[in-house]
């Protein structure tokens, strides 16, 4: 190495390095390193023995890593929510009561409607299990076989066919109608039985539904053939009741006072004025008590089956239909005042001659929408129009969707709920086809294929009445002749006839207790307390503050990529001067014009000003050696050209 870069080597090793300033990337972090206040990195450039040094770069490293993964730990736990529970005693409001009797509409006022139907039904039901008098299988097969042909023209049967299946036979399957063997295409859906058997039957019951052009057919099969006669008689009931006007339908069902024999609500006496006609296509007039349309809602002071709702229904139980209901009694369901009442769904059942009793505990939730949750205040966010006339829910949003998608699909609306505008039933006569498109697509809701579930959302706010039942006979055996005579005669102008305990329920609805539950959701984190946490991380693991990251933030980005930008903006300046530089021929190198002066190696040396500043030398230059001595210079001279007076030196005598 020469003298001169060995010099500003020295020099450059031994000068300290000022942050932003430094020439090297390197040179920067060695920078950092002596002058943060995160001790780890200190001690990487400070450790002596490179072993101390690479334990202190894995210890680094490490807390580096563990700082990492609690901040994101805690970033991506920031929106979670914490859960409350509070109870409180106040006096509440008392819900919305809606009951249905299970028979939707009066068996004498319809039965003309039902005629052919019924008539059909009874043909299908003999062709399936024939009568006790008749022994033999064939012959009771033939004789109901044209029976059933021999009808009205067996129009239900030729418009949705009951086939009878038998399981050793695959695509072949025995007409209700003719009694042959026919050929079946299309899928087959087997639906599970709610009734159960005590053997084994190697045949099921099912009906084909068929598009109008009858190249796409499903057929629907059920294990017992009496489910699979009643969602028959369903399909047909509810499209000839179609087709009845809203006003004529009312008029068939049970009225308020035919359904309301007693009424007591905080142990005062209430009537048919209190209730609000509801009428639903599948349980006709049903009656809501503490309806929103009622000026004030209703409230009760006191916990017990005294201070809640009495009342004494009229089941009537000779109205009923055979063929659509095979249960006695009434549906209720406790709702809100602006909630609709899905009793289809969620409806709890009350029996005759029974006193339900069912005590309320009122829960209200309050959920946090998003970024929390994907909760809707109000269903604004849903791309779902609302067809009912009531408040935002789960429910709501479902059933529209469905109506929505029946609309689309098959030109009409589902007979068993409400319609939105300029939207009809769908029947016979203007949509042939609603049958096959209903069930279809009924499918195709249950296994989530219509994108329904993922479209509605849950509502934030909502009350939830959890509700217990508790049955008890009555009326009781002493006490059911005055008592049976009592209604009768309180009844006597609404029913002709003596009543029977078969054709009543006594229902109590009340508030167990006056202590209401609330559950409310509320943000665990906030943005001080986020802060306050990846402080203390920092601080656990790297004894490290808000300063130091923000120092971290300089120079590993602002002063590094200024030195990498610096770096290239010199080459790219030196290969622009090159490229503008005229063309020269090489001088010849020259002969050193000194000798090296050993004296100039001392390693103590101070360095000049020049070597200081690290200025580079000139392109193409060399260091000067120093110069050798001039050894004249070291005579000693005896005369001189001139000298001062009061030094002169007398001559000496010639004696001397």
């Amino acid at each position: 190495m020469a003298p001169g870069e060995k010099i500003k080597a020295k020099i450059k090793k031994n000068l300290p390095v000022k942050g932003p300033q430094a020439p090297t990337i390197k040179e920067l972090m060695r920078w950092y390193c002596l002058n943060t206040n995160t001790h780890g990195c200190r001690r990487i450039v400070v450790s002596r023995g490179r072993l101390r040094r690479l334990l202190w770069i894995l210890f680094t490293l490490t807390a580096v890593a563990l700082i990492f993964w609690q901040c994101a730990l805690l970033i991506l736990s920031f929106y979670t929510v914490s859960v409350s529970i509070k109870v409180h005693f106040q006096k509440l409001d008392f819900p919305a009561v809606t009951i249905c009797n299970i028979n939707p509409y009066k068996y004498s006022a319809v039965r003309d409607l039902l005629a052919d139907l019924e008539q059909e039904t009874r043909a299908a039901l003999k062709t399936l299990y024939g009568f006790p008098e008749i022994t033999s299988r064939k012959r009771r097969e033939s004789e109901s076989w044209r029976s059933a042909s021999e009808g009205s023209g067996s129009k239900f049967l030729n418009l949705v066919p009951l086939l009878a299946f038998n399981q050793s036979e695959r695509n072949k399957a025995r007409d209700f109608l003719t009694g042959r063997k026919r050929k079946v295409s299309g899928s087959i859906i087997h639906k599970a039985s709610d009734v159960m058997h005590g053997h084994e039957s190697k045949e099921v019951v099912g009906f084909q539904l068929c598009s109008n052009d009858t190249s796409d057919c499903a057929v629907y099969t059920f294990s017992s053939g009496v489910n699979a006669i009643r969602e028959w008689y369903k399909l047909h009931y509810m499209n000839i009741m179609a087709q009845v006007s809203l006003e004529k339908k009312i008029n068939m069902s049970y009225s308020a006072e035919e359904l309301l024999v007693n009424c007591f609500f905080d142990g005062v006496s209430c009537d048919a004025r209190n209730f609000t006609l509801f009428h639903h296509p599948m349980y006709g007039n049903c009656y809501t008590f503490n309806n929103r349309q009622n000026e004030t809602v209703l409230s009760t002071s006191m916990g017990g089956s005294e201070y809640g709702l009495q009342v004494i229904l009229h089941i009537n139980e000779e109205e009923y239909n055979p063929f659509l209901v095979s249960s006695t009694g009434a549906k209720v369901i406790v709702h809100r005042q602006d909630e609709y009442p899905f009793i289809e769904d969620v409806g709890t059942e009350i029996e005759t001659a029974m006193a339900t009793s069912i005590g309320m505990h009122l829960t209200e939730s309050f959920k946090l929408s998003e970024p929390y949750s994907q909760c809707t205040e109000d269903g604004s966010e849903v791309p779902i129009q609302n067809i009912y006339n009531a408040s935002y829910s789960l429910q709501i949003c479902l059933h529209s969707c469905f109506q929505a998608k029946m609309v689309e699909k098959c030109g009409c609306a589902q007979y068993s709920k409400p319609l939105p505008p300029k939207v009809n039933y769908c029947n016979y006569q203007q949509h042939p086809n609603w049958m096959y498109c209903f069930y279809q697509l009924h499918q195709a809701f249950v296994r989530e294929e219509l994108g329904c579930q993922s479209v509605c959302r849950e509502a934030c706010s909502f009350k939830e009445w959890s509700l217990t039942t508790s049955l008890a006979q009555w009326p009781s055996e002493v006490s059911e002749k005055w008592l049976l005579s009592v209604l009768t005669w309180d009844q006597s102008q609404q029913i002709k006839k003596k009543l029977n305990k078969t054709d009543l329920a006594k229902l109590l609805i009340f508030y167990k207790d006056l202590n209401q539950r609330s559950i409310m959701e509320s943000p665990a984190n906030s943005i001080e307390m986020l802060l306050s946490n990846i402080g203390g991380q920092l601080g656990l693991w790297m004894s490290c503050s808000v300063v130091c990251v923000i120092e971290i933030i300089e120079v590993f980005f602002i002063d590094s990529l200024s030195i990498i930008a610096r770096h290239q903006w010199h080459k790219a300046k030196e290969w622009w001067a090159r490229r503008q530089a005229p063309a020269c021929p090489e001088a010849p190198p020259r002969s050193p014009q000194g000798q090296v002066n050993p004296v100039l190696e001392l390693d103590d040396d101070l360095p000049t000003f020049t070597s200081a500043l690290c200025l580079p030398p000139a392109p193409g230059a060399q260091v000067p050696g120093t110069p050798p001595p001039k050894y004249n210079t070291l005579r000693l001279e005896r005369t001189f050209s001139s000298q001062l007076t009061d030094t002169q030196v007398p001559p000496e005598s010639p004696e001397s």
